[in-house]
């Protein structure tokens, strides 16, 4: 049923008590993640509002052919962050300066080292980066993003800046590629622009400026995911404001503002 998705909130130790807007962090706690819920009629995809006051570790993820093959169904993960507020100096890391095989990879990883092995993105609002399943990638510190991904929480740790964290050191190997990140899988989506941030496969991202034109209306034929940055949509008669996301039966549901800014996701046939 179309309508805004119910939220969840969850504390981290590396989140922050300081939220960009519409968020408002409780005293004395500080937040990480916000998820919204997948609704069972799009359970494909998950939405997070993710803080970092402190660097994520450095982690791997599965395709659905690889979880397939160990018996352990489709649970796959890719991923795609928008970035909406950093700090001078915010980094994402992903991929590798140089190529690294998997001995190399395992060393590095548990001398630390993998860290000063891996490609930094400065980032500021705006910018978006698609990370393919295998990718060996991490999330800085003094960053908020969206992250729309498969709905998976297959996550291999391979380098946590010495926290006292499980590492999975032996799944990790078996997918990560030790390879730079390819270009092609970036961008900017400047505010007040629409921009086709992911083709596909496995999911579609726009961000919609104003009202959708026919390129990306023809991308969006079933239920969708609809995430306001600027100004409130309105699902199906419901007002869903920034800070929210929404579940749309189709794109007809949708009335969007005129000066209005969000992003829609669904997932590829």
């Amino acid at each position: 049923m179309s309508g805004q998705l119910p939220i969840k909130e969850v504390e981290k130790p590396w989140g922050k008590d300081t939220l960009p807007a519409p968020f408002v962090a409780e005293a004395g706690k500080k937040i990480g993640e916000i998820w919204f819920e997948p609704p069972p009629e799009l359970p494909q995809l998950l939405v997070k509002y993710i803080f970092t006051s402190e660097p994520l570790s450095v982690q791997v993820h599965p395709t659905d052919a690889q979880t397939i093959a160990k018996g352990m169904g489709r649970q796959g993960k890719e991923e795609c962050w928008v970035i909406v507020a950093a700090e001078p100096g915010a980094k994402l890391g992903i991929g590798f300066k140089q190529a690294i095989d998997a001995d190399a990879m395992r060393a590095a990883a548990l001398d630390g080292s993998i860290e000063h092995l891996m490609e930094w993105h400065t980032v500021s609002p705006g910018d978006f980066y698609y990370i393919p399943a295998n990718t060996v990638h991490a999330i800085g510190a003094g960053i908020s993003l969206i992250e729309v991904q498969q709905n998976s929480d297959i996550t291999y740790r391979l380098y946590d800046y010495g926290r006292p964290r499980e590492l999975h050191l032996d799944e990790g190997m078996a997918v990560a590629k030790g390879e730079p990140y390819a270009d092609k899988w970036k961008g900017k989506a400047p505010e007040a622009t629409s921009v086709n941030l992911v083709p596909g496969p496995l999911f579609t991202l726009d961000q919609v400026a104003g009202t959708p034109d026919e390129a990306t209306t023809a991308r969006y034929q079933g239920k969708l995911l609809v995430i306001p940055r600027e100004g409130p949509v309105h699902v199906a008669g419901q007002e869903i404001a920034p800070g929210g996301c929404g579940l749309a039966d189709s794109l007809a549901d949708v009335f969007f503002a005129s000066s209005g800014l969000c992003l829609l996701a669904a997932p590829c046939a």
